[in-house]
């Protein structure tokens, strides 16, 4: 269970190549957070996150992607090669975490926070899938969660709406 009284700022994750980042490095943009995995049938929406973010990274948002092999294994790569298996097939450009679990009793202090903020399906706070996306406004509130079937695409205009905000 996360803190209360912690805010989206106040974590801490490792990058794909092992740097401490400070999540408040983040602060005043509008960001997607997504659990993320190379042989998933969602694998494909790396494609429109990409196009998200190259549309709007000018404009204050960003993408957290945060590797998971807690869905039937479907990220069984080390971090070196998920980095490769990210910009070869779809030139990811945007952040590329270690990998986590999102669920369980090793899940990272991010996603407990993510998961009490905004449940799921029938007020679940697991996550349910690869490609649960979490959308956090300029202020760290995170405004809503989004299920794997939900195309990035589908996102925009809520982001939009988001990086509109004063």
């Amino acid at each position: 269970m996360s803190d209360k009284t912690q805010t989206f700022y106040d974590f801490n994750a490792t990058s794909i190549i092992g740097e401490n980042i400070s999540i408040s490095k983040y602060k005043g943009k509008v960001v997607l957070i997504v659990n993320v995995a190379s042989k998933c049938g969602f694998t494909p929406q790396y494609e429109g996150l990409q196009k998200l973010y190259e549309d709007h990274k000018d404009n204050n948002f960003t993408i957290l992607a945060f590797p998971c092999n807690q869905f039937k294994e479907q990220e069984p790569a080390d971090h070196k090669e998920i980095q490769n298996f990210c910009k070869t097939n779809y030139n990811i450009s945007f952040p590329l975490f270690e990998k986590i679990d999102v669920n369980g009793e090793n899940t990272h202090p991010l996603y407990e926070f993510l998961k009490s903020e905004v449940t799921g399906l029938m007020w679940s706070e697991s996550i349910k899938w690869n490609f649960t996306k979490f959308l956090v406004n300029k202020n760290g509130k995170v405004i809503e969660r989004y299920g794997s079937t939900t195309k990035p695409k589908d996102i925009e205009e809520d982001i939009l709406k988001l990086l509109k905000e004063k």
